[in-house]
């Protein structure tokens, strides 16, 4: 059972004082396997041996008691977790005032039952929350049902008005988590279904024209959600940071930031960094970094872990401009960071920044370490494939700087044959052709002064990039001008 060993591992000091009060609670006895079971987890869950805590609670003999051991150990702490962040979590609050109405109400308590109702309602009605509304409004029916004096024809209608809030917040939704997860696999490098992002830009723009868009809490950040999306899709990063900007100023003058939508916040102004990178405001990008991080410190440093990575991409990619050096700097600084280092991803792109910045430095040795430990690293394959074909096409180039013929041949023929669907792609023509060049570049040993055919297809290759640019790893424009120098 991974999930009990990842819980467990995880767990800071308070909770795990919290939930040993909370164990204690039925029986406070020495021999307790269900806590010689939780600080063995605790204090090995990396190298977790089920074998070795079957012999020391059962002598090695009943698996099954310790199954079910392990099952009432995960259900009771996350009962434990549940409690402790119960007041810490509003959505939380009213999910807990919504269980003891129907509690009271089962116990022919309708007075009390009434009272955590109307509970229930102010608390989702402060959130401005529609999901939560359409909960408490469904309980009110069913409360109706079993309580004569309670009359639901009110009910019944604020339910269906917020209902149709709902439907429209829904599609919205579903469209905007395809459209976020296409965002995430691709990382920039990869074209998006346009008929979604349309669809999605048109529901939008209907959101904010209607009355409810205009007023409701929620509806106004879906709404930022859906537009920024669509902008940052279609790669206008003029009008996304004037809008940005628009929304960081609107929103902060009308106190819509909370503690409960902070991650928007923090996410709103990593878009406006990244956004003025992309216009070349490196300065403004760099202020905006700085604003983030303050911001990153608000509530406790609440997220300040989730949005870490975030922070050292925006200072890497505008030094990487800037300072070369010092975005190595912030990269090797990055790389040492346990926060960082709990998650593969993250350090794939590290390694995958630092070769490339060590490239631009024609460090070629350096550069081709830090790609190859980027490819041993456990998120590689779940990159998208067309970065990945780019990420190999870009070792070739590297290793052609460092004269490594025999390897290109071998490893152009296994691109060609991992990535044979991607091949036929205009992008994937794209790599061929430079492979193409690259084998033509060895048997010259790297002149191509004596070569005018090869010149004449370099330079077509390059008048081509010019007028349909796509984003290489590795400048492949820049790269074949320095060959023809």
């Amino acid at each position: 059972m991974q999930v009990l060993q990842q819980i467990i591992g995880s767990m800071n000091k308070e909770e795990v004082r919290h939930l040993k009060l909370y164990m204690s609670r039925t029986n406070a006895g020495d021999d307790r396997k269900d806590i010689e079971l939780f600080d063995y987890i605790r204090h090995n869950h990396e190298n977790y041996e089920e074998s070795r805590i079957q012999q020391k609670l059962y002598k090695g003999k009943d698996k099954n008691a310790l199954y079910r051991l392990k099952n009432r150990l995960l259900d009771d702490v996350g009962r434990s977790l549940a409690l402790q962040y119960l007041d810490e979590n509003e959505f939380g609050q009213v999910v807990h005032l919504l269980t003891l109405a129907r509690l009271f109400a089962g116990r022919t308590q309708p007075a009390v039952a009434q009272h955590y109702l109307q509970r229930a309602e102010r608390k989702a009605v402060s959130l401005d929350s529609i999901e939560l509304l359409d909960l408490v409004y469904g309980e009110y029916i069913r409360f109706s049902q079993e309580t004569p004096e309670q009359n639901p024809s009110e009910y019944i209608r604020r339910r269906k008005q917020n209902r149709e809030q709902l439907s429209r917040l829904q599609e919205i939704d579903d469209i905007l988590a395809e459209v976020v997860y296409n965002v995430r696999i691709s990382q920039g490098f990869s074209k998006q279904n346009y008929r979604m992002i349309e669809t999605l830009r048109k529901k939008a723009m209907a959101f904010s024209r209607s009355k409810a868009g205009r007023t409701s809490t929620q509806l106004r950040f879906k709404v930022y959600h859906s537009l920024s999306r669509v902008l940052l899709q279609k790669n206008d990063f003029v009008s996304l940071e004037k809008y940005l900007q628009q929304t960081v100023e609107e929103f902060t003058a009308a106190k819509l930031y909370t503690r409960n939508n902070h991650d928007t916040k923090l996410q709103q102004l990593t878009y406006l960094a990244n956004a003025q990178y992309k216009n070349k405001k490196y300065d403004e990008s760099l202020e905006t970094a700085a604003q983030l991080h303050a911001a990153m410190k608000e509530y406790g440093g609440l997220l300040h872990d989730k949005f870490l990575m975030y922070y050292y991409n925006i200072l890497v990619i505008n030094y990487s401009v800037k300072d070369r050096d010092k975005a190595i700097a912030i990269l090797n600084e990055a790389k040492d960071s346990t926060v960082i280092r709990k998650l593969p991803f993250y350090l794939v792109f590290i390694y995958f920044n630092l070769s490339v910045l060590h490239f631009d430095k024609a460090d070629y040795k350096t550069a081709l370490r830090h790609l190859t430990r980027l490819k041993m690293e456990q998120g590689y394959p779940t990159l998208d494939e067309q970065l990945r074909m780019k990420i190999e096409v870009a070792e070739l180039i590297i290793r052609f700087e460092l004269e490594d013929f025999d390897f290109l041949e071998r490893r152009m023929s296994q691109i060609r044959k991992d990535f044979a669907t991607l091949m036929n792609t205009r992008s994937g023509k794209r790599q061929q052709e430079l492979m193409n060049i690259i084998t033509a570049m060895m048997k010259l040993q790297g002149s191509v002064r004596r070569d005018k055919p090869l010149q004449r297809s370099i330079q077509k290759f390059i008048d081509v990039a010019k007028r349909s640019p796509e984003e290489d790893v590795i400048n492949y424009t820049i790269w074949l001008q320095s060959r023809l120098a």
